[in-house]
């Protein structure tokens, strides 16, 4: 490990850090809650090309090309930053500190309960002659930690919820980031009052298992979704995922009359085969599925609906992929997140005989993306003409600066300092020059 002393004080303030997170929404907003602390403490945050005495990175670990990524993450900044303090925390360093200990360049890693306790450890740090592990058992805590993202975003993304009970056997969410738990319906509120009152347009609900909220404390997420939607603020909510069996009737009418819930869910299916489902022990099939689809197109014909599914997954025989294609074929959805899948140290799944190999599992990927842009394609064209809400976002590149309508279809328009973090209603046109997006006309 590399002499730290010299390079990293630690009493002082205005120590220059640098972030870098992978993976889902939920470490967003953690890494935003870990980094706000840090600042209020007197670091500052490192300028592009600049050196920093700090490096933390938030990591993921759903997928071993997440693994990949997360190694090649911390390669890169020991790179840019040598003699920088390497921090490593998220659901990688949780489920394999030892392996990200032998990484050239680490000098920390923290579990998930760990990470939150970033501040403390640095004002105590002292130097190491080996990599420092701070590591519990995750599936024994029972503490939510509240954060909300909002770092050179328009969008906040609040964690609503963490962990998951559920178990499918292909996942290690649980072991990564332990039982299901969340804070109150009170204690959420008035942490998304705090991010309007910072600026938020816009707040989409995350969590692991975002439809479980209210597990710990007697509530549910639909009394969290009433409470939100009864704001006064110009403010758009979103929810970021939620399991088909616990997206009820009665939130999608809700939501359909809602002023302030936007039209758009993100479902996870992972498979359209009956079988596959039953193998991942997921708690839903087609038929649940597809009814719920149809009760969004009934109630809210223009709701743009994502959909997750994992290709190759053991025992996914190859007629059982054609069950999955064709089910998906006959949804009316507006996207696909595609995965695939990738053995798991410690999963049920691997108690599974059958295996699909690599290049199957890359050619059925290969298939579904193909799906996936048809659907999107299809329905954008269907979009045309009509008039929607945009929120301009940040974000410009040529001139050009992008949004999202309510229903999420992503525009163009020239770009306009003035309308950056604000809601404008455009009729949707055409598709823009590298039929990425829609152009628009303001209303």
């Amino acid at each position: 490990m590399k002499d730290i002393a010299n390079t990293v004080n630690f009493e002082h303030s205005g120590k220059k850090i640098t972030f870098h997170t992978l993976g889902c929404k939920l470490n967003f907003a953690e890494t935003s809650a870990i980094g706000k602390q840090l600042l209020a403490e007197g670091y500052v945050k490192a300028r592009a090309g600049e050196e920093a005495d700090i490096c933390i990175i938030n990591t993921c670990s759903v997928t071993d090309v997440a693994d990949h990524k997360c190694r090649q993450a911390i390669n890169r900044l020991h790179r840019q930053h040598p003699d920088a303090l390497m921090v490593i925390t998220g659901c990688y360093a949780q489920l394999k500190p030892a392996e990200i200990a032998k990484i050239e360049g680490v000098d920390v890693v923290l579990g998930a309960n760990e990470k939150f306790g970033l501040t403390e450890l640095l004002k105590k740090y002292e130097k190491q002659q080996s990599v420092l592990i701070k590591h519990s058992n995750i599936r024994e805590t029972e503490t939510f930690r509240p954060s909300c993202s909002y770092d050179d975003r328009t969008r906040f993304f609040l964690k609503v919820q963490d962990g998951c009970d559920y178990f499918c056997t292909y996942c290690t969410i649980p072991m990564a980031r332990g039982r299901s738990r969340n804070a109150s319906v009170a204690q959420t509120l008035q942490t998304a009052k705090q991010a309007i009152a910072e600026g938020a347009k816009e707040i989409v609900l995350s969590g692991v298992n975002t439809g479980d909220f209210g597990k710990s404390t007697g509530e549910n997420f639909f009394d969290l979704v009433k409470a939100l939607d009864d704001s006064d603020a110009e403010i758009r909510f979103r929810v970021s995922s939620i399991e088909p069996n616990l997206l009820t009737d009665e939130l999608i009418e809700y939501v359909a009359a809602s002023r302030h819930f936007m039209p758009h869910f993100h479902i996870p299916l992972q498979s359209g085969s009956n079988e596959v489902l039953k193998l991942m022990k997921r708690r839903y099939d087609t038929a649940l599925f597809s009814r719920k689809i149809e009760k969004i197109k009934n109630t809210i014909p223009d709701a743009f609906i994502g959909v997750d599914v994992i290709v190759g997954v053991r025992g996914e025989k190859a007629e059982l992929f054609e069950e999955t294609t064709h089910f998906i074929k006959s949804l009316d959805i507006s996207q696909l997140h595609v995965f695939t899948y990738s053995e798991r140290m410690g999963t049920k799944m691997l108690d599974v005989d059958f295996v699909v190999p690599p290049k199957e599992r890359k050619r059925r990927s290969d298939v579904l993306h193909t799906l996936s842009a048809e659907k999107t394609t299809r329905f954008y064209e269907r979009q045309t003409g009509k008039t929607r809400n945009v929120l301009w976002e940040n974000r410009h590149k040529g001139g050009k600066m992008t949004g999202f309508t309510d229903n999420y279809i992503r525009v163009v328009q020239d770009f306009n300092k003035e309308q950056i973090n604000t809601i404008q209603a455009v009729v949707l046109g055409d598709w823009n020059e590298d039929g990425t997006a829609l152009n628009v006309k303001v209303q």
